[in-house]
């Protein structure tokens, strides 16, 4: 369904075409894009393509902020000749290999087909609808060419990231403004702010935890909410990441209608010596196992997909960290990926995007 102004910017479109010059490039119908990004993956778990990807993502300065000079060295001399095939052997637990691709890419794709229905739904042929990864393939450099390529003249930038990071939402919108820099015909673009407060997405957490509790024996003594970790220091610097990992668990508490004690926050995936978000996820499940919290659950927030720090680290490292402290029952609530829920929340944030371009 057409709304009066679509008309009449398609019937301005038509207009101007016919007053082209006759040797003018051909020129396609205008669009609005609305293009997602998400942290990205290795093409393989092979070495070389680990090392690719590991040195590509590494190597960002919203990653590892230390001074080059010290950084590159002990990455290129001993971090990358010795990570890919641990990081590889870790990929190759969890790839799809009928797809021949990691399970983040899959359920990406999935997500941005349903996205997509959903959208041309409400505004037809006016948008188009695409996915990019900040690091690995596709990159989001020759997704912006290729929209721009097929006529978008406006293009909505959404990081599928619930919480604001500097390492993740700022990494994957410089990377996009990279991109835009090489256009010849730059169009005018916004970015999907960080969605971890709203209803929509907050009920469909609250959703996921219930599905899982129903189909248990009996309730988790707790549910762990896990993050991805960020440096402590990040915190003092500015970045809101904490403020909103917090917030959200305490929104998800509210919507289930619970106690404090029913449900904890904790930070994941630390790297390096220095101190990061605490608690650890992987100290503090031990913890509640040796405290008598014999049956718990654990919920990623902050991963819009499962990925390799979800099927990886928290149903394995994380898992064993808990019984072997003791802990009898562990269950791991699955990332929102492609449920309804999702991506009735994920449209709901894009057409609020594009409030002003089309209503």
């Amino acid at each position: 369904m057409f709304d009066e102004k679509s008309i009449q910017d398609s019937n301005v479109t038509e207009i101007a075409d016919r007053h082209l010059p006759a040797d003018h490039p051909a020129l396609p119908s205008e669009k609005t894009g609305i293009l997602l990004a998400n942290l990205g993956t290795p093409d393989g778990y092979d070495y070389w393509s680990m090392r690719r990807y590991l040195n590509e993502f590494l190597s960002d300065r919203r990653v590892i902020d230390y001074s080059p000079w010290i950084w590159q060295p002990l990455l290129q001399l001993v971090i990358l000749t010795k990570r890919p095939f641990s990081s590889g052997a870790a990929y190759k637990s969890i790839w799809n290999e009928e797809q021949g691709e990691s399970p983040l890419m899959t359920i990406t794709k999935a997500q941005t087909e349903k996205l997509r229905t959903a959208l041309e739904e409400r505004y037809g042929d006016q948008v188009l609808v695409d996915f990019c990864m900040r690091y690995g393939n596709p990159s989001t450099k020759s997704k912006v060419r290729i929209m721009a390529e097929r006529g978008c003249r406006r293009i909505l930038f959404f990081p599928l990231y619930p919480q604001y990071a500097g390492a993740t939402t700022a990494t994957a919108n410089d990377q996009f403004f990279r991109a835009l820099m090489e256009e010849k015909w730059q169009p005018p673009v916004r970015t999907v702010p960080a969605y971890f407060a709203r209803p929509s997405y907050i009920d469909a957490l609250a959703k996921s935890v219930e599905t899982a509790y129903g189909a248990l024996d009996a309730k988790p003594d707790v549910l762990v909410c896990s993050y991805h970790g960020v440096p402590q220091r990040y915190l003092m610097e500015g970045d809101p990441y904490h403020c909103q990992c917090q917030k959200t668990t305490r929104l998800l508490k509210e919507r289930l209608g619970w106690d404090d004690s029913d449900i904890v926050t904790t930070f994941q995936s630390r790297f390096g010596p220095e101190e990061w978000l605490k608690p650890y996820t992987v100290e503090e499940v031990a913890r509640l196992a040796e405290n008598g919290k014999k049956r718990i659950a654990v919920i990623a927030p902050a991963f819009s997909a499962d990925c390799i720090e979800t099927l990886e680290e928290i149903n394995e490292e994380i898992r064993e960290s808990f019984e072997e402290a003791g802990g009898e029952h562990f269950t791991y609530i699955p990332c929102l990926n492609d449920s309804d829920a999702h991506i009735a929340a994920l449209a709901e944030a894009v057409e609020d995007n594009l409030k002003g371009w089309l209503d």
